[in-house]
């Protein structure tokens, strides 16, 4: 039913249950698994203004992504990590369009029933709501 899921990921503890879950459906349904990570970039500027700045923040995200999959390597799963830069919905989105993926597992943190409004601008509700496929928030 899902052949490739994706976990967007911004590199904290609370990812992890997003990776741990998709792992399990992905064993179950044999699916792959893209863990993608969104440097968010530097509104009007160009990405060659800051080159040096984001290839850094690259290297350190992919030694951490590395970090997050590595307990599942010697599995029969696939697991792909991709770095993308910009804006991160807009990201999340055009990359889960773009590589056919089938869900999106991402990780959520609770809304306050007293400030539920505050909740409607995390990435996780936008993405929730402009996704073409199913999405599963993960708190």
């Amino acid at each position: 039913m899902f052949k490739h899921i994706l976990v967007p990921t911004d590199l904290t503890e609370r990812s992890l249950n997003a990776l741990a879950i998709a792992v399990k459906l992905a064993l179950r349904e044999e699916s792959r698994i893209t863990l993608l990570h969104v440097i968010e970039t530097i509104q009007d500027t160009e990405l060659d203004d800051f080159s040096d700045f984001y290839e850094k923040l690259g290297r350190r995200a992919s030694r951490k992504m590395e970090q997050m999959i590595r307990q599942y390597r010697e599995g029969q799963l696939t697991i792909q990590t991709e770095i993308t830069y910009g804006k991160r919905v807009k990201e999340i989105i055009h990359f889960a369009t773009n590589q056919e993926i089938d869900l999106i597992i991402l990780s959520s943190h609770k809304i306050e029933a007293d400030n539920a409004v505050q909740g409607w601008g995390t990435i996780s509700y936008k993405v929730s709501i402009l996704s073409h496929c199913p999405v599963m928030l993960v708190k």
